[in-house]
């Protein structure tokens, strides 16, 4: 493991969304922590980083990801996707608990945190399990699984069809004052589909999921959430109702935070025209018409995080007819470019934009990371926002399932920190 750090990086662009700080500036780090921000510091004897041009920004916080390990199915290691996304700008990982086995209690999650301290180069924050085997019949044991590390609760994008159990979930998280995070699609109206339900849908021949499945579910969430009190997390919201329903929840005074994966922002049901299996993920691609919402959605704060939904498979998961791929996309090597892309495409503001994948996440979740604070170990990245390159030059992720692997995107990570260690460095 690399030692905590002493570096003073000078003359960047330091842009810090939690502070609103947006200025050319000097930043020290000293054992790990940041001491220092302002104009011509010195510290001798340290190592120095000239970032005259670079931006600095907080480590990023990705709230929604897909652990390689314990897991059956996906390519990759703990260590390998770690190591992907500290090249990528990525300091916090916050890891679904459908892995095998399902982190519902301590033993797996205790797995997963030793693992992840190994590999070292991103923190991984573990999500426990809502109910017990992701079944959603019998609630998981929250409280044990929040004193070893948990920060919130999901069931991983497993229905919970008993509105009665999930009641009981939310009562016993707030209880707790725990967050539940929950990724809304109901059962009934999604089964067998794989697809947006459509014009596309139909050409194609494939089954459909309604927009009606997650926003129904959306409603019920809320519902529960307003009568129970809990801390409700929506998460990977893909449609312009849901979007409604969320603005309308907090206009009347509903404390609730939601995601979005960056995927669903850049593509509509038309991407998998041609059967376009990388396009194949879980929730679905919704139409154009949902796409702009989403992204209305993130550019007025009604989303508050972008997420990479990071689902890293092998070659052969997405070699069969399409409804029989794997859906999901390995995104954290693209996570923050594509995010910079709408940016300069004027999709989204960059302060907005920057918030979603740093402060506002972590917030959400209650994860110690996504801001430049003075005497905390230090989890920030410095970022070249002109260069570009290929993305299939430095992909990382053991992973190759992306459909922007021959783009080429803006913003190359030149040197991470991770809780006051160096993660990764570019090559000069």
């Amino acid at each position: 493991m690399q030692p905590h750090a002493d570096l003073l990086i000078r003359k960047a662009r330091v842009i810090d969304p939690a502070s609103g700080r947006d200025e050319v500036a000097d930043l020290l780090v000293e054992d790990g922590r940041i001491s220092r921000i302002g104009a011509s510091l010195d510290a001798p004897g340290v190592d120095m980083v000239d970032a005259e041009g670079l931006w600095l920004l907080p480590g990023l916080v990705d709230s929604c990801i897909r652990l390689s390990e314990p897991a059956r199915g996906r390519a990759g290691t703990i260590a390998s996707e770690t190591h992907a996304a500290a090249a990528a700008g990525i300091t916090h990982l916050v890891a679904l608990p459908d892995t095998d086995p399902v982190a519902d209690h301590a033993a797996a999650v205790r797995l997963i945190r030793e693992r992840s301290v190994r590999a070292a180069a991103a923190r991984v924050v573990p999500l426990g399990a809502l109910t017990q085997g992701l079944a959603g019949a019998q609630l998981s044991e929250m409280s044990s699984l929040a004193d070893i590390g948990c920060v919130a609760f999901a069931n991983a994008g497993k229905p919970v069809q008993d509105t009665l159990v999930l009641k009981r979930a939310f009562e016993y998280a707030a209880t707790f004052d725990l967050p539940v995070v929950v990724r809304p699609q109901d059962a009934a109206l999604s089964a067998g589909g794989c697809v947006h339900e459509g014009p596309v849908s139909t050409r194609l021949g494939l089954p459909g999921i309604p927009p009606l499945a997650e926003s129904l579910d959306v409603a019920r969430a809320l519902m529960l959430a307003k009568a129970t009190g809990v801390r409700l997390h929506l998460q990977l919201l893909t449609t312009a109702d849901s979007v409604a329903l969320v603005r309308a929840a907090r206009a009347a005074g509903q404390a609730v935070t939601a995601d979005v994966g960056i995927h669903h922002l850049w593509l509509d049901d038309t991407a998998v025209r041609g059967f376009n299996s990388l396009c194949h993920v879980d929730p679905p691609l919704r139409s154009a018409t949902d796409r702009a919402a989403l992204l209305e959605g993130v550019a007025d704060g009604t989303l508050d995080a972008i997420c990479s939904q990071h689902t890293p498979l092998s070659a052969a998961a997405k070699l069969a007819p399409f409804p029989s791929t794997e859906p999901g996309i390995s995104g954290v090597d693209t996570l923050l470019g594509l995010t910079l892309e709408l940016v300069e495409q004027g999709q989204l503001p960059l302060a907005r934009a920057l918030d979603a994948v740093t402060q506002a996440p972590a917030r959400c979740l209650g994860v110690r990371g996504g801001s430049l604070e003075y005497g905390r170990l230090a989890s920030l990245c410095v970022v070249d926002p002109a260069r570009r390159r290929p993305v299939a030059e430095r992909w990382l992720s053991a992973g190759r399932n992306t459909p922007w692997l021959n783009y080429s995107l803006p913003g190359q990570v030149q040197l991470t920190l991770c809780e006051g260690r160096v993660t990764w460095q570019a090559d000069a």
